[in-house]
């Protein structure tokens, strides 16, 4: 399974929108291991261009801060599972913690 997390300073960027880039990390969910590792570079952000750019890349859930309603349908329509309201941890610690079952989910600080 691929997961996409957007990041900002080393950290989840909030609203995924707003991000550096994303790390894509494959994960074998039974043995609850981290398979690889990938920093991409976002592209520059137009509306409705992360979802169709990230199911490209394989991603198959995004975990985030923050996110709207139509960002949100748009991942749901590309086959791409959504977690929002993740505390601002390192990309490494969100995915350790979606392992274990212990990922904590607040609520969507997205406004839009």
């Amino acid at each position: 399974m691929k997961i996409a997390i957007p990041y900002a300073n080393g950290k989840l960027a909030l609203h995924f929108g707003h991000c550096e880039g994303f790390i894509l990390f494959e994960v074998d969910r039974e043995k609850k291991e981290i398979l690889s590792k990938t920093e991409l570079s976002a592209p520059e952000h137009e509306p409705g261009l992360f979802p169709k750019w990230l199911a490209e890349q394989g991603a198959q859930m995004i975990i985030a801060g923050g996110m709207g309603g139509r960002a949100r349908t748009l991942f749901l329509e590309k086959g791409i599972e959504v977690i929002v309201g993740a505390p601002c941890d390192t990309p490494e610690q969100l995915i350790q913690h979606w392992l274990a079952g212990t990922l904590r989910q607040g609520e969507n600080v997205c406004d839009h």
